[in-house]
């Protein structure tokens, strides 16, 4: 399948790290649909974001090395990847400066999806070809679930 005939998505890092930490719900749902049938969007500012939050140590009980150099060569390998261009970097978008880049990244992309459990991102205001949502949100359209 190309990749302009894909699902787009830019997946913001609270929803990659709550689907790696249990397999069951809305997250886990999510990540798998994008991963196997879809097209997970990152920019290197949304992909340092999770790289930098799974090795945390906090998750040192729960994730094994192991799992998270997957869940880390899963996600990048089969992602479209994309630059920012300057002008839309200094484009702001959400109360958390540190949440424009999800924003940025998608729009860069012409990923018409964002999801995210993040209230700041979930608060931006309306973006022309841009849907922000829950995981449970985005599991509620057609593209997500596999049904034509």
């Amino acid at each position: 399948m190309k990749a302009e005939h894909r699902l787009k998505a830019v997946i913001d890092t609270n929803v990659w790290i709550s689907a790696a930490l249990s397999n069951d719900g809305p997250p886990a749902t999510l990540v798998r649909r994008v991963l196997s049938a879809g097209l997970p969007v990152f920019s290197t500012p949304t992909f340092r974001e999770l790289e930098t939050r799974l090795w945390k140590p906090k998750f040192d009980r729960y994730l094994s090395m192991e799992v998270r150099r997957n869940l880390l060569a899963d996600a990048s390998g089969g992602a479209l990847w994309v630059d920012i261009p300057a002008a839309l970097a200094r484009r702001k978008f959400s109360r958390d400066p540190d949440d424009d880049a999800f924003v940025q990244t998608a729009i860069a992309s012409g990923a018409p999806w964002l999801v995210t459990g993040d209230q700041d991102l979930l608060a931006v205001p309306a973006i022309d070809g841009l849907r922000i949502l829950t995981p449970a949100q985005a599991l509620r359209y057609r593209e997500f679930t596999g049904q034509p």
